[in-house]
């Protein structure tokens, strides 16, 4: 599965609370939750770095390419894909409308941010036996 259910996205998309917790080296241990902004464009869930790819969780979160995010009272394993292009002017319009008025948007639509803009998918899980 790598599109979301439309009322789960909804949901996210409606809060502020995503946490997000890329594997650690070992493929197996999550990182620490770490608070982040989340958008939804085109039915896709995209986040950022403060930081740019400094970002401790993206520098995670690009290595290992899975983890998982805890928002709207859900837990969900993710994957994570990378992204660049046109796609940020769109990206920065739901950041513009998500978060208008907020003193930390003028950085998380600039370049800095850009540079880690990362696509937040739904993962499935193998059940242990």
């Amino acid at each position: 599965m790598s599109t979301w259910p439309t009322d789960e996205l909804r949901k996210i998309a409606e809060t502020d609370d995503l946490h997000i917790s890329p594997f650690r080296e070992d493929g197996k241990t999550y990182g620490t939750p770490t608070w982040i902004w989340s958008v939804v464009v085109n039915d896709a869930l995209y986040v950022r770095g403060y930081n740019g790819q400094k970002s401790r969780w993206y520098q995670a979160a690009v290595r290992e390419k899975a983890g998982r995010i805890i928002a709207a009272g859900l837990t969900k394993e993710v994957s994570f894909e990378p992204v660049d292009g046109a796609i940020n002017d769109r990206i920065d319009e739901a950041y513009k409308a998500k978060y208008k008025g907020n003193s930390y948007l003028k950085p998380m639509i600039g370049g800095r941010a850009h540079s880690a803009t990362v696509k937040v998918m739904p993962r499935e899980t193998k059940a242990s036996t």
